[in-house]
């Protein structure tokens, strides 16, 4: 009886939405269209939230900036940005009005802990901001990518290695038909390097962030590639999906990701051979000693590289990273940072306020600085350094502790590694802490934590160890069970 009604139910619900939509339409009013995408939304929400948390995952790759379309100028990353804020108010409704004990416990680990005291300065240095308004709107862009991501994250992924693969798969799998796409139409522009600066548009702001993220996911492919207990039929996929992203590594034409990528080898190495600090340490104090004894013999070396990087060839691309005489990138890098630097000395505590850097660097240029691509008006991007930037816009106490987040993660990540006896976690705990090396070693160069495109994988990773790290012993057994099929708190 109740199945019959239901069924009537929904039968003349449809039939009604059909009847009122036909009028819409007829009227030219066609945003009732979209009433039946709110409803599963809402349904989703309230009843699966783990297929909400998945397909902002999946839709990220896929999303463009309304900027990148002249729409007014307005910057919002369509659709993962209205996804991740209504998370984030889901997210705080549930905080008021229900407790839970796990929350504590998440935001008891060391990880969490310092990404609590991150949004706390970023608040408070808002206050201080040259610009109010707009540190307040990058305090809004850090919350929503933080906290639907992170702790909604931990949620989902302390369930099981199963969720932790599916976020992955959900992000790699739209990633390469980016790739694919963006190869085509590099090849019908004859893979020049002119080209390979705009080719990936709409869905990445330039060839960096788009090499970046190439990069990032290269150690997340090798891992589960290379896993023996893989069918065949998956490791072929996976096995055309690596060359794939060798030939779009290669092509995004990014010296800062193929670097990143020997960064995140020399890693994997000092695991593999089991190399111990003490000896690492070792080896860097006797280079660092012989670079000061030579530094003026190496700057006489350096002073003769005029190698660009805007050529074709690999091996001029690679001999530009040197080149500090000539390059314009590497010149306007250097002019960045320094900006970066007085801008720090002048507000050391507070800094300029968060998000303000592109709008305050200008008269921080000294003239011995400025190169062909310089600006000022203000139109000039960021500090490209996750470090500096926040050491401009959030004072030394900012930088600080973006460096101790970066420690810690890797701290943890590498204990977890060691001490894990489970082949499985092991293998997976390798490509999330290889994959964040690369991002975090072009982070040096560049930052795009303020884009959905890095935010998005880089909190799911530290979310990924989080949950590993509290929910999981050495053995892949579950500390604490949660037979709940959705994030509900």
């Amino acid at each position: 009886m109740i199945s019959i009604v239901k069924n009537n139910f929904i039968g003349f619900a449809s039939l009604l939405f059909i009847l009122v939509n036909v009028f819409f339409i007829y009227n030219e009013i066609y945003y009732f269209c979209f009433f039946p995408i709110a409803v599963i939304l809402i349904y989703l929400t309230v009843f699966k939230l783990d297929y909400i948390f998945l397909a902002l995952v999946f839709c990220t790759p896929l999303s463009f900036n309304l900027e990148a379309v002249s729409a007014g100028g307005f910057g919002l990353y369509i659709p993962t940005e209205p996804i991740l804020l209504m998370l984030l108010m889901l997210y705080f409704f549930k905080i008021i009005y229900k407790k839970n004990n796990n929350l504590n416990t998440y935001w008891r680990h060391p990880i969490s802990f310092i990404i609590l005291f991150q949004l706390t300065w970023i608040f408070l240095t808002c206050f201080s901001s040259e610009y109010p308004l707009v540190s307040f709107k990058f305090l809004l862009s850090r919350l929503w990518f933080v906290i639907p991501i992170f702790f909604l994250g931990i949620h989902f992924f302390k369930k099981g290695i199963d969720y932790i693969y599916a976020f992955l798969w959900a992000f790699l799998i739209p990633l390469t038909i980016i790739l694919i796409y963006t190869l085509a139409n590099h090849a019908a522009n004859g893979f020049s390097e002119e080209a390979g600066h705009w080719v990936m548009w709409p869905f990445f702001k330039d060839h960096t962030s788009y090499g970046a993220i190439i990069a990032l996911f290269i150690p997340i492919v090798i891992g589960m590639m290379t896993d023996s207990k893989r069918s065949i039929y998956s490791k072929n996929i996976l096995y055309v999906v690596f060359l794939i992203f060798c030939i779009a590594l290669y092509y995004s034409y990014t010296r800062a990701a193929w670097v990143s990528v020997i960064a995140a080898l020399f890693v994997y190495l000092l695991f593999v051979l089991k190399i111990k600090f003490k000896w690492l340490l070792s080896v860097g104090l006797i280079i660092g000693s012989l670079i000061i004894v030579n530094f003026n013999e190496l700057s006489f070396l350096l002073a003769k590289n005029n190698a660009e990087h805007t050529t074709e060839d690999f091996n001029e691309r690679i001999e530009s990273i040197s080149n500090v005489s000539s390059d314009a990138s590497n010149l306007e890098r250097f002019n960045r940072w320094n900006s970066a630097i007085r801008m720090f000395q002048e507000r050391p505590i507070q800094g300029w306020g968060p998000g303000t850097y592109a709008f305050c660097y200008a008269p921080f240029q000294d003239s011995k600085d400025l190169t062909i691509i310089s600006t000022n008006f203000g139109d000039g991007g960021n500090a490209h350094s996750e470090y500096l930037g926040p050491l401009a816009e959030q004072g030394l106490f900012g930088m600080l502790l973006m460096i101790l987040l970066v420690i810690v993660f890797f701290y943890k990540a590498s204990m977890l590694y060691i001490h894990a006896s489970n082949p499985a976690l092991k293998r997976l705990v390798m490509m999330i802490l290889l994959g964040m090396v690369t991002y975090f070693t072009h982070g040096i160069l560049n930052n795009y934590l303020d884009t959905d495109k890095a935010s998005v994988p880089v909190w799911g990773m530290m979310a990924m160890v989080v949950a590993i790290d509290l929910f999981y012993d050495k053995e892949e057994k579950y500390k604490t069970i949660d037979t709940n099929s959705s994030l509900n708190y």
